[in-house]
């Protein structure tokens, strides 16, 4: 079964508890779009945010971090409760060692890689990861088109997974609707995000629910 993580980036920040309530019997995840406006343009929020949301919900907290140099940071998401952690290929850190720190405290490691970034720089990762995160806009900013040039990465990707780790799981991100949501299922996703098709819907519940049920009809 699909599962949908909608991405808090979209919400509307002045009451998150709020937010959080309207996905809350729906989703499977929470998306948390951790950004140092270093890695990318844009500044979102840190551990302290995590942490004070971390009660606000039964949902797992799937943290996405966005960021140049995340060793130095994963220990204070491990302590505000997070679930999963992923990290991006492209980031200044060795990617082993952080994986093996995530992996430590008992709590799933991701990797994520950018639209211009081939799948060959993570292979040898695979093995060791949970989840494999391909983003299909360029990370940054919330409500991106979704890029259509991604898909035969999406298709590899499953393959790789389905070759060298069948348990970890493949999560889209960026620029998902009801049509692109379809494309990325088809393509092999496991776990969609998705930031303003749900947040920005009258009945954000309902938003996931149809994004649930794109799944039937493969």
């Amino acid at each position: 079964m699909i599962k949908i993580s909608p991405s808090l980036l979209s919400a509307n920040f002045s009451c998150l508890a709020d937010e959080i309530k309207r996905i809350e019997r729906t989703a499977d995840m929470l998306h948390l779009d951790v950004m140092d406006g270093h890695f990318v343009n844009n500044i979102t929020f840190g551990p302290v945010v995590v942490s004070a949301i971390r009660d606000k919900s039964r949902l797992l907290f799937d943290v996405h971090l966005m960021i140049t140099n995340p060793a130095r940071i994963i220990p204070d998401f491990i302590k505000a409760g997070a679930d999963i952690i992923t990290i991006h290929a492209e980031c200044c850190d060795e990617l082993l060692p952080c994986i093996q720190m995530i992996r430590d405290a008992g709590i799933k490691a991701g990797i994520s890689i950018n639209p211009p970034t081939p799948l060959d720089t993570i292979v040898p990762l695979i093995r060791e990861v949970d989840l494999l995160l391909i983003m299909s806009v360029n990370p940054g900013w919330s409500g991106q088109g979704f890029m259509q040039e991604v898909l035969p990465k999406i298709r590899e990707a499953k393959g790789l997974i389905e070759r060298d780790n069948p348990a970890a799981e493949l999560e889209v991100d960026g620029g998902i609707n009801l049509v692109t949501g379809k494309q990325a299922i088809e393509a092999g996703a496991d776990i969609l995000v998705a930031g303003s098709f749900v947040f920005n819907s009258p009945d954000p519940g309902k938003a996931i629910g149809d994004l649930k049920n794109l799944a039937a009809q493969r």
